[in-house]
């Protein structure tokens, strides 16, 4: 795997404008329209693809802890910005540093050509049993649907786009910006067409012209057994609606699961405290406990101390990975001494007290006679 420091040439603990500055000079370098050599256009996506992740907070973080299979795992996009071609070069450096690049436009993506959908996120909150079962649940969402009036043009019906008059249907215009480097020319996008080369004077009255529509949409969602907090869900295509017939994007899930009262849960073993009295740990004793799978009984083994436990096999959370495979219950002992004692107690603890005292006392006076 690439590592995205050493791409940029920065250190690990480089801030953001130490990584912009970084990503600036190597761009330069590796810009197709400039460096001729083979692998120039293979480095710049690079590139992109480094500076998007270390600008992220979040992308940062999991790519430091986990790596490019960690950010792939955790539902990020690994593709980079230049993923699909390098579209608009004037305008992916104008939104990173305010302009003044120019390297000419030669490479631009067509804005009347199908375009991805954005990806959508919905946080859904499980309570604990939920989560450690499976469930299936209906969910809904806002995302942007294509408009079934105009059927995404934009139009009203019977109307038809007209060329732009102010790139004379180009979609680009030629722009001449002063910097500290010079004058630099630059083509950039029609800001009055947004690069299309027509404008719509009668806009369809459902989407405003915009070809999508916001539409609240209902799913039923089958969560597997073992999620966690923070666990994701990809759902593919369910995200907003594509442009000019492009594909939807997707929408993640992610689960927040409630806390339980009773059971406190690591990895797929889940735990919980059983108090018992001093007489049951002295004994032994048989009680039945609450578990995932309704009421046990457990057997508490004669002498069992403070702290220690009982384990049920297989009686934990199933493994997302392999559900055929599941944890422990793991009960944790907690010997009680009782505060106050009836007369009966008095007299059997005082009892217990005198023969525990005189076995104390006959053994050191064995121990008196083999140390004389």
């Amino acid at each position: 795997m690439a590592d995205y420091y050493e791409i940029l040439g920065v250190s690990k603990n480089a801030t953001k404008d130490e990584i912009k500055s970084a990503f600036r000079k190597m761009a330069r370098k590796w810009h197709p329209d400039i460096n001729k050599a083979p692998d120039a256009e293979a480095k710049f996506k690079e590139l992109g693809k480094a500076y998007e992740t270390l600008m992220d907070d979040e992308k940062r973080a999991t790519y430091d802890r986990f790596g490019e299979d960690g950010l792939k795992n955790a539902g990020f996009n690994t593709q980079g910005p230049f993923a699909g071609g390098f579209g608009d070069l004037e305008e992916v450096f104008n939104s990173f540093f305010g302009g003044g690049f120019g390297f000419g436009g030669t490479r631009r993506q067509d804005p009347n050509a199908p375009q991805r959908g954005d990806d959508l996120r919905l946080d859904l909150e499980l309570d604990f049993e939920e989560a450690v079962f499976g469930i299936t649940k209906e969910i809904k969402i806002d995302h942007l649907e294509t408009c079934p009036t105009c059927k995404g043009s934009g139009a009203k019906d019977g109307a038809k786009p007209e060329t732009c008059q102010n790139c004379g249907g180009s979609g680009r215009i030629q722009q001449t910006t002063r910097t500290v480097l010079g004058h630099f020319t630059q083509i950039v996008t029609c800001p009055i067409c947004h690069g299309k080369g027509t404008v719509i004077k009668d806009p369809c009255p459902d989407c405003k012209g915009q070809g999508l529509k916001e539409t609240e949409k209902k799913l039923e969602v089958k969560i597997p057994a073992g999620v966690d907090t923070g666990s994701k869900m990809r759902l593919s295509h369910e995200g907003d609606a594509g442009i000019n017939g492009g594909i939807a994007g997707d929408l993640y899930i992610v689960i927040h699961v409630k806390p339980s009262l009773y059971y406190k849960r690591e990895g797929i073993n889940v735990f919980t405290q059983l108090e018992i009295s001093p007489a049951q740990a002295a004994l032994g004793d048989s009680v039945i406990i609450k578990t995932l799978d309704g009421e046990k009984k457990i057997t508490i083994p004669a002498g069992i101390q403070h702290g220690e436990v009982v384990k049920i096999k297989g009686a934990g959370v199933p493994s997302i990975t392999k559900p055929s495979m599941r944890g422990d219950h793991v009960v944790v002992i907690t010997i009680k001494i009782p505060a106050k004692l009836s007369n009966e107690e008095k007299v059997l603890y005082q009892k217990l007290y005198e023969i525990q005292t005189l076995k104390k006392d006959s053994v050191k006076e064995r121990l008196k006679g083999v140390f004389k």
